[in-house]
């Protein structure tokens, strides 16, 4: 019987892969037929934002030793180290795997000039201190989002990425600058840093709610994420690290019925509701944390903490509505007018799957095994990353905007048999998306 059952998932697995690929490859040719036709989807590659380059680079061998250990150890060392050296172990490992694949394009094109770009947060850092400081520039960020080409009287206007998200981030960067980790190098291993980190908390919230062997299963998996290529180097790797915290300091507050805890959790995830407009929908994660645990006494403190950020923001000069509403008016004169809502609403996902990877792909088909908890995590995941791609507000890119969903999917990866052999999958996609493809981020 159990021979039947192995089969019958195996050629399952097959199935959904072999599905996942099909799309890949739609979105590829589709992708390359509206080029084709004069319709600028500003993707020199559908359906990622990167262009044919196959290249070597410093961070090669360093990444593939890392795949091998992973694969050859990660799953045994998962099941018999102690707690808390693990945990250590595993942020080890996921940040040698993020930095050695920025390395593949050089530490200077894979990791200085990631942030350091006229699109990108840390160009913007000096125009703080311009404005007479983080102060001052709350009061006016929003009078600096709307661009020219919307709005013909404004003098000068935040860039890309400044513009386009609350200002938590860039306070966050200005806060790096003046501890003397401003230059595009040190943010850039910054990010990273907190980035992988992501795994290690997806780890703790699994053992927080009771279901440390899947934790112990599932972080090998988060380690070797091919989603690592944009967390190295991207501000959505941060984005990512700090949500994923955000949700395990709720599921501790939870398992120790701690108030203090629990706010201090409402603060972090509060918090991320500035570095994004996006994560609003990361709120899915700690609601699914509530429901799992029956939790909701700790709802109050936990609320309490998050409103605390929204005032502190509120009276410093910046309200979050405000700064969404002329992001959507600055969106819509984009480029995003030229990226067909009907192409991307189906190709947004073969692209989030080069971040996941097959083995999620293959996990989801399993979630019923699960604990419920855990599918409550993973449903999450899909539930934000479904209503972000049916809102329409991120039309290409995703392989790095989804990254903070991104990385609780990953808890599927669990319920597979044969752990190593995806472990092999994931690693050889990774590595294959940044030796053959140079990407922006």
């Amino acid at each position: 019987m159990r021979d039947i059952r192995d089969r019958t998932g195996v050629r399952s697995d097959v199935l959904v892969v072999g599905g996942v690929v099909a799309l890949v490859v739609a979105s590829a040719v589709v992708g390359r037929r509206l080029l084709a036709e004069g319709v600028d989807i500003f993707l020199a590659w559908p359906p990622l934002l990167a262009q044919w380059l196959p290249h070597v680079g410093p961070g090669t061998p360093a990444a593939v030793v890392v795949a091998v250990a992973t694969v050859v150890w990660g799953p045994g060392l998962a099941a018999r180290l102690r707690w808390v050296p693990l945990l250590w172990t595993g942020w080890a490992a996921a940040f040698a795997w993020t930095v050695s694949l920025a390395l593949v394009d050089g530490w200077q094109r894979g990791v200085v000039e990631r942030l350091t770009s006229g699109e990108e947060y840390l160009h913007d850092v000096p125009r703080v201190a311009e404005l007479g400081g983080i102060g001052p520039m709350l009061r006016v960020f929003s009078d600096h989002i709307l661009t020219t080409a919307v709005d013909p009287a404004q003098t000068w206007f935040w860039t890309t990425h400044v513009g386009g998200h609350p200002p938590g981030a860039l306070l966050l960067f200005t806060v790096l600058d003046r501890l003397g980790l401003g230059s595009g190098g040190a943010a850039g291993v910054v990010a990273m840093a907190v980035g992988s980190s992501a795994a290690v908390a997806v780890a703790v919230t699994l053992r927080a709610l009771g279901h440390e062997d899947l934790a112990r299963r599932v972080l090998p998996f988060s380690v070797l994420l091919p989603g690592a290529v944009w967390v190295g180097v991207s501000a959505d790797g941060l984005f990512a690290g700090w949500l994923a915290w955000g949700v395990a300091l709720l599921a501790v507050a939870v398992a120790r019925r701690s108030a203090v805890v629990a706010a201090g959790a409402g603060v972090v995830l509060g918090y991320s509701l500035y570095l994004s407009y996006g994560l609003v929908l990361g709120g899915l994660f700690p609601l699914a944390v509530l429901v799992a645990t029956r939790g909701w006494r700790l709802l109050v403190p936990a609320l309490l903490g998050v409103v605390a950020v929204v005032v502190a923001f509120a009276a410093a000069g910046f309200w979050w509505l405000t700064g969404y509403e002329d992001v959507k008016v600055v969106y819509a004169a984009s480029i995003a007018s030229t990226r067909p809502y009907g192409y991307f609403v189906w190709a947004n996902l073969a692209a989030v799957m080069f971040a996941l990877g097959p083995a999620v792909a293959a996990g989801l088909t399993r979630v019923r095994a699960l604990p419920r908890a855990a599918a409550l995590l993973v449903a999450a995941a899909v539930a934000a990353i479904v209503l972000a791609d049916l809102s329409g507000m991120s039309k290409a890119e995703v392989e790095r905007i989804w990254l903070p969903f991104a990385v609780w999917a990953v808890v599927a990866c669990g319920a597979l048999p044969r752990a190593r052999g995806w472990l092999v999958a994931q690693a050889v996609l990774a590595l294959a998306v940044n030796h053959l493809l140079l990407t922006v981020w």
